[in-house]
C-alpha cells in the first residue's frame, strides 16, 4: 500500500522538477535588444569578418610598397667545370693556341642596386596603396551599415510576428469563451446553430494563422542567428512587449540629413576615393617617360682569372660602383594612349561621383518621406484601434441582446485584430525607416 501512495508523490516531484528545468532554460536564454544584436553581428558576422580581412590585406600591401624603397642586395656564388681555353689567333679555321687553365672554377660576390629617382613611382605607389586602404575602410563601413540594416529588418520582422502571436493567442482565448457562450445560447434556442458553426470556422482560421506565424517566427530567428554569426538553431529572445521601439527616434530636418550624407556617406566617400586613385594613376603613367637613376655596386671573387689579359690561375677580385641612368625612348610614344585612357577613367570617376550624389539625394528623400508616412500611419492606427474597440463592445452587447447579427460581430472583431496588426507594423516601420535613413547618410 505504501508503494501505491508513493507513486503520486514521485509523479508530482518529477513534474515539478521538469517545470523547474524548463524555467531554467527559459531564464538561461538572454533577451537581446537591437543594439546588443548589432554588437554581436559586428564581431561575428561573416561579411564583417571578410571586410576585416580585406583591411588587413590593404595594410600589408602598403608595407609591401614601402619595402620596394629599400635597396636591392643579393649575394651569389657558383662552381663550374671549365673546358679547354682555345685562342684562334689566325681565325676560326687555324690551329688554336691552348691556354693552360684549371679544369674547374668558382666565384662568389654581391650586387647592390639602390633607386635614386624613377619619377616618384615608388613613393606614389605607397600613396596609392594608402588610398586603397582608406577605400577598403569605406567599404567596410558600408558593409557594416548594410549588415546592421539587414539585422534591423529581421529584428523588426520578429518583433511584429511575436506581437501578432500574442494578439492571436488572446483572440483565440476570447473566441473560445465566446464559442462556449454561443453554444450555450444555441442549446437554449436563443441563437441559431449556424452561429456556432461560424464561430467555429473563425476559431479554426485563427489557429491556422497562429500556426503560420509560429513558422515565420522560427525562420526569422534563424535569419537573425545567421546574421549574428551564430548557429541557426540557437535560442534567441528579443524585447517586444513594450513601446520602447519608439523611444530612441530623434527626428532631424531633411536638410540636415543631406548635409550629413555629403560628408559621412560611405558610398559617396568610395566614389571620391576612386577619383583620387584615378588622378594618382595618371601621374604614375606620366612618370614612365622620366629617366631612372640608380646607384649600383658589385664585387666578385673569381677563380681562375680568365676575364682579362694576362690570364691567371689565381683567385682574383674585381668590383664596380657607380650611378646608372636609363631613359626609355619607346615610352615617349607608347605612353600617349595609356595617359589618354587614364584621363577617360578619371572623367568616368567624376561622373560616377555626380551620379552617386544624386542617388544618395533621392535615397535620403525617399527614406525621410517613408519615415514621415510611417509616423502618420501610427497616429491613424492608434485612432482606428480606439474606434474599432468601441465598435466591438457595442456590437457584442447588441448581439447578446439579439439586436445585431453574428456576422457583424465577427467582422468587427476581425477589424480590431487587423487594427492591432497595423499599429504594430506601423511602429516597426517608423523605427526601420529611421534606421534606413541613418544607414544611407552613414551614421548608423
Amino acid at each position: 500500500m505504501r508503494t501505491y501512495k508513493l507513486i503520486p508523490i514521485l509523479g508530482a516531484t518529477l513534474l515539478l522538477f521538469t517545470q523547474s528545468l524548463n524555467a531554467q532554460d527559459a531564464e538561461s536564454t538572454p533577451t537581446l535588444s537591437l543594439e546588443e544584436i548589432w554588437k554581436v553581428a559586428e564581431t561575428n558576422n561573416r561579411q564583417m569578418k571578410l571586410s576585416e580581412l580585406n583591411l588587413q590585406q590593404s595594410h600589408l600591401e602598403i608595407l609591401e610598397a614601402k619595402d620596394r624603397l629599400l635597396p636591392e642586395l643579393s649575394i651569389g656564388g657558383d662552381v663550374k667545370l671549365n673546358s679547354r681555353f682555345l685562342i684562334y689567333e689566325n681565325g676560326l679555321f687555324s690551329s688554336p693556341q691552348n691556354v693552360p687553365i684549371e679544369g674547374y672554377g668558382y666565384g662568389a660576390g654581391y650586387s647592390l642596386n639602390f633607386n635614386l629617382f624613377n619619377g616618384g613611382k615608388d613613393r606614389r605607389t605607397i600613396k596609392i596603396r594608402q588610398e586603397e586602404e582608406t577605400r577598403s575602410q569605406y567599404e567596410a563601413d558600408l558593409q557594416k551599415h548594410r549588415v546592421k540594416y539587414n539585422v534591423a529588418i529581421a529584428y523588426f520582422d520578429l518583433y511584429k510576428f511575436l506581437s501578432f502571436r500574442d494578439f492571436l493567442n488572446a483572440e483565440i482565448s476570447t473566441e473560445k469563451k465566446q464559442l462556449s457562450l454561443i453554444e450555450s445560447l444555441s442549446k437554449n434556442g436563443i441563437v441559431l446553430r449556424s452561429d456556432v458553426l461560424r464561430t467555429s470556422v473563425k476559431l479554426s482560421q485563427l489557429e491556422l494563422s497562429l500556426s503560420d506565424i509560429e513558422k515565420k517566427i522560427y525562420i526569422t530567428k534563424q535569419r537573425l542567428n545567421v546574421l549574428m554569426g551564430r548557429n541557426d538553431d540557437e535560442a534567441l529572445e528579443i524585447i517586444y512587449q513594450n513601446d520602447s521601439v519608439m523611444d530612441t527616434i530623434t527626428n532631424s530636418g531633411y536638410a540636415d540629413y543631406i548635409n550629413i550624407a555629403s560628408s559621412q556617406s560611405p558610398e559617396y566617400k568610395i566614389v571620391n576615393s576612386d577619383i583620387q586613385l584615378s588622378e594618382m594613376n595618371i601621374r604614375q603613367i606620366k612618370a614612365a617617360v622620366l629617366p631612372k637613376v640608380s646607384l649600383y655596386s658589385n664585387y666578385n671573387y673569381t677563380y681562375p682569372q680568365i676575364s682579362f689579359y694576362p690570364y691567371s690561375n689565381d683567385l682574383w677580385g674585381f668590383g664596380q660602383t657607380g650611378i646608372k641612368v636609363q631613359f626609355s625612348i619607346d615610352n615617349l610614344y607608347k605612353s600617349k594612349h595609356s595617359i589618354a585612357r587614364a584621363l577617360v577613367v578619371n572623367n568616368q570617376s567624376k561622373e560616377k561621383a555626380d551620379i552617386k550624389r544624386e542617388e544618395i539625394l533621392i535615397q535620403v528623400s525617399e527614406a525621410y518621406l517613408q519615415q514621415q508616412q510611417a509616423l502618420e500611419s501610427v497616429e491613424t492606427a492608434q485612432k482606428n484601434i480606439i474606434k474599432t474597440t468601441e465598435t466591438v463592445r457595442v456590437i457584442r452587447n447588441s448581439y447578446l441582446n439579439q439586436e445585431s447579427l453574428l456576422t457583424d460581430l465577427l467582422e468587427a472583431e476581425n477589424a480590431l485584430l487587423e487594427a492591432k496588426f497595423n499599429l504594430t507594423s506601423a511602429q516597426a516601420n517608423v523605427k526601420l525607416s529611421h534606421i534606413r535613413l541613418l544607414a544611407i547618410v552613414g551614421i548608423l
